[in-house]
């Protein structure tokens, strides 16, 4: 990147209720559209919330160190830092995830592992849905 940094907001929209027997995560669906079969992930949508929850803190001052925010958290702080990678996925796969829409066997631990910071490089490698085969085109000449 080059010139000014460029800032990227993700908001997540969720609804915290608390009924009886205990508190319970409700996700509220961003539009009314059925969504078939798939469903949100509610350890990835929790992990992304954290992690741009965190480095929202760190950019705004809050915690100068990883080490700082792991200590407040009261967590590893290669954990955080693993977390904090989250934040480095493309807009359109993080979408994906928040929307229920990431690809069969999308999980936290999958993608705690490295992968490419460069947007147009993570698609091919994990979060992709398989692609169908092109239909054969016709032949242009006669065969036989």
């Amino acid at each position: 990147m080059t010139g000014a940094a460029q800032m990227l907001t993700v908001r997540v929209p969720l609804a915290v209720r608390k009924p009886r027997g205990g508190r319970k995560l409700m996700i509220a669906p961003v539009s009314t559209t059925n969504r078939g079969s798939s469903a949100a992930d509610t350890t990835l949508v929790k992990a992304l919330a954290r992690a741009f929850r965190w480095r929202r803190m760190m950019e705004a001052g809050r915690y100068g160190t990883i080490n700082e925010l792991a200590t407040a958290e009261k967590i590893n702080s290669s954990y955080v830092s693993r977390m904090l990678r989250l934040t480095l996925l493309a807009p359109d796969i993080v979408e994906a995830i928040l929307d229920g829409r990431q690809p069969e066997g999308m999980t936290l631990p999958g993608l705690m592992e490295l992968f490419p910071v460069e947007w147009e490089r993570q698609r091919p490698i994990h979060f992709c849905a398989p692609r169908q085969a092109p239909p054969p085109s016709p032949v242009p000449w006669p065969v036989g």
